[in-house]
């Protein structure tokens, strides 16, 4: 991230030279010109531009603070020869050349704002002063800044958020963020209307707030012995060696919440309780059921070891550590976490047990209602209310609560029908650290895939709500969890320029949304490097689809969503140029191969070069019959994708992965006709890290009538830590059908990475020859 000065000169560059280019381009500018990001509500051409005096004022209404007007002096003061002259001038509006005032009575939403740029004047009226400011926001993208003038045309912009909650999360635990960084992120939250920035500070990995009461807090809980080398589900782990961390004393987060709230930002802190613990109890180790010793996490995942709930001292901390964060952070809310809690260590702890008989709970889900329930509590009789992750369902809703739905959609549905407020933030569609594109030279990231497109489509009222059920659903969040995000630098390619089709989920109304009228705007923002923010350029590159045709042969299909843009390709591994085959249509894939391809644009390749690989084998498009059917995010909704001669690679959701949580996989594959079969094989991806298991047990069998079947070939043995292609010669012989069979590990055992829980079998790619 960069420096205040320079980003905000730069920034004036960019729109500088991205609406000169609008205004060259014949009937493109009035699209351009009217690219703000979010989409405004309302935008009106009236055919007149205002051009900025050599000297001008900004004139302040009653009630309007001159730190609203902080981010655009500045702009304006990076301007050659272009400068605001004197004080403000208060009251006067006739003698204003930028007039900001406070109209609540015609402006009924809070938030909302008019921007009225006339001949000789620009005016702009808040509902409030939230409203004010992010009419400047608005401003700043339509300035049209020459070579020794500032002219903005015409425009009439009537604006107001569709959600009152408008979110950011990062993570600075797993890598943690110094506080210039986060203030330059503020900055950038508030340039697109993002109004809460939800600022996960405690994890096993890291503590990272000042509490003065608990020293070792700083010195330890702080501070890790190392950090985990690549992604988690690699095996063996490896480590840097290298002792990492940091913490942000409380002077430190005051400045950051102060400059926040300047730029009408609320900022939530979030303590997590009462799993993911592990780096509080390293300094506090009575806090755990065991009573340690404990270490900070080293690497990601969930673990075993959290606070104690049976033990009064635990509470006694929490509530320490609650009466220091309070007075630094004065949002309504505060997140207490609630997510991911193991209740191994719960269900041998004494203490724990004797809770819950005391309390007279059910179960362990039930004793973590009442530990939600009893720091819900204490919080509500200092004058807040909670958050929590949607695992704060269990065992009961606390009254009050409001859920932030991340596993899913469910717990935010369920949430609202029971009429309390929800926050829409599934991983699925808003987990900015997930990766962005399949291209394998892409940078490491979580295990996810959430394109720019996934992310602009996100809907967060589902059809399942009623109109007054939806009326709960107080907004959207995006997150970012800094597990692959070391740097600044990397975490702006993770969030840039997801973040600013979020922005327009929040804000923007839902009948205005329109992702090719997006991709248009955002490319006036673009390149973003000239803003020195290291955003992902990648929504415009090809993406594909593998598809059946009519006789059952492969067939690929290629896209790109640049306007004009075309693809040319080759099919015998060669880097496609513009001599190479233009695509007009779906290329029908009749032997193995690789094909690449490549988009051009005005004569010159724009993006990566694209690559798919083709295994052809005598199954390709034949029928598959399933006995257990895929579940969750690994159901690609189809068999053809065990036949399609496409491998799934180490990106597990790369929608070529079948996933069978504690079901065993059984398939038979009708050849159609009898055929001489001699080689059998199926892809299993492992990553005991990602719960993902391989099977007990694999076999194959081959009949000739689909009735009796003779098995040809067994394997128990799975050694490779990601994708295991089992590949068997047989004895050559004669068959239609092929069944393959494998064993679900079932139940993860103890001492593995989530005991207890159903593991995974995936597989991909019934290979038949």
């Amino acid at each position: 991230m960069i420096s205040y000065n320079l980003f905000f000169l730069r920034f004036i560059k960019t729109i500088a030279f991205i609406l000169c280019i609008a205004f060259v381009l014949p009937g493109k500018a009035q699209i351009y010109t009217e690219g703000v990001i979010p989409q405004p509500v309302k935008i009106k051409s009236n055919n007149s531009t205002y051009a900025f005096p050599r000297e001008f004022v900004i004139g302040l209404g009653p009630g309007i603070k001159a730190s609203n007007v902080t981010f655009f002096r500045h702009y304006i003061s990076l301007v050659r020869d272009i400068h605001e002259t004197g004080p403000f001038v208060n009251h006067k509006m006739a003698a204003s050349n930028l007039w900001l005032q406070l109209d609540p009575k015609s402006i009924s939403q809070p938030e909302g704002y008019t921007l009225v740029v006339k001949p000789h004047q620009i005016i702009i009226t808040g509902h409030d002063e939230a409203g004010v400011f992010y009419g400047l926001q608005s401003l700043i993208q339509l300035l049209d800044i020459g070579k020794d003038k500032i002219r903005v045309k015409g425009y009439t912009i009537t604006d107001y958020p569709r959600f009152a909650y408008r979110g950011m999360h990062l993570d600075v635990s797993r890598h943690f963020f110094k506080p210039d960084a986060i203030k330059q992120w503020i900055d950038l939250l508030a340039l697109y209307k993002i109004n809460t920035f939800h600022w996960h500070l405690t994890d096993d990995q890291g503590w990272r707030i000042e509490i003065k009461k608990y020293p070792l807090l700083q010195s330890i809980s702080a501070y890790r012995d190392e950090t985990i080398i690549g992604h988690k589900k690699d095996s063996p782990h490896k480590f840097d060696g290298t002792r990492y961390g940091g913490y942000y004393t409380q002077d430190e987060v005051k400045e950051i919440v102060k400059y926040a709230t300047q730029r009408h930002i609320t900022v939530i802190p979030e303590i997590e309780m009462p799993g993911h613990a592990l780096a509080a109890l390293a300094a506090y180790p009575q806090l755990g059921c065991t009573g340690g010793p404990y270490k900070t996490a080293t690497y990601w995942g969930i673990f075993d070891d959290v606070y104690c709930a049976g033990n009064e001292e635990t509470f006694t901390f929490l509530q320490n550590v609650m009466d220091e964060v309070l007075p630094l952070f004065p949002s309504k809310y505060i997140h207490i976490g609630g997510d991911e809690c193991p209740k191994t260590k719960w269900k041998t702890c004494p203490k724990c047990q004797k809770r819950i008989k005391d309390e007279h709970l059910k179960d362990e889900k039930e004793l973590q209602s009442y530990f939600i329930g009893r720091m819900e509590k204490y919080l509500n009789s200092k004058g807040r209310q909670i958050i929590g992750w949607d695992e704060i369902l269990e065992g009961g809703l606390t009254p009050g609560a409001t859920v932030m739905s991340w596993t899913g959609e469910e717990g935010g549905i369920a949430a609202a029908k029971q009429h309390h407020d929800a926050i829409m933030t599934p991983e699925k569609y808003v987990y900015l650290d997930y990766y962005q594109s399949l291209y394998p030279a892409e940078p490491l990231a979580g295990g996810g895939y959430t394109p720019l497109s996934k992310v602009y489509n996100y809907e967060p009222i589902t059809a399942e709500l009623s109109g007054e059920e939806a009326k709960y659903i107080k907004g959207v969040q995006a997150n970012a969890w800094s597990e692959y995000m070391a740097s600044p630098a990397q975490a702006e390619r993770q969030l840039f320029p997801r973040m600013l089709a979020l922005a327009e989920v929040a804000w923007s109304p839902k009948q205005s949304k329109n992702y090719d009228d997006f991709l248009k705007r955002l490319r006036y923002h673009q390149p973003l490097s000239n803003l020195n923010i290291n955003a992902a350029e990648v929504f415009d590159e090809i993406t594909d689809s593998v598809i059946e045709t009519a006789n059952h042969q492969v067939a690929l299909n290629l896209q790109t969503t640049l306007p004009g843009a075309k693809i040319f390709y080759t099919t015998d591994g060669t880097k496609p140029g513009l001599n190479s085959k233009g695509y007009t249509g779906a290329i029908t894939i009749a032997s193995s191969g690789i094909i690449k391809a490549a988009v051009f644009n005005n004569g010159k390749q724009h993006g990566r070069t694209y690559e798919k690989l083709f295994t052809i084998h005598q199954a390709i498009g034949k029928t598959v019959t399933l006995k257990n059917q895929p579940q969750g995010g690994y159901n690609p909704g189809n068999t053809f994708g065990l036949v399609n001669g496409v491998f799934g690679s180490k990106l597990y959701n790369d929608g070529q992965w079948y996933g069978f949580a504690g079901d065993d996989l059984e398939a038979v594959v009708d050849l159609g006709s009898m055929q001489n079969v001699s080689k059998l094989g199926i892809n299993i991806l492992k990553y005991h890290w990602q719960k993902m298991w391989e099977p007990t047990l694999l076999t194959f069998e081959v009949s000739t009538d689909g009735s009796n079947y003779t098995e040809v070939y067994r394997q128990t043995d799975f050694p490779d830590n990601g994708i295991n292609a089992v590949r068997a010669n047989i004895k050559t012989q004669q068959a239609r059908y092929i069944r393959v069979k494998a064993t679900n590990k079932g139940i993860i055992p103890p001492g593995e990475y989530i005991p207890g829980a159903k593991a995974w079998l995936m597989v991909d790619e019934i290979v038949v020859n």
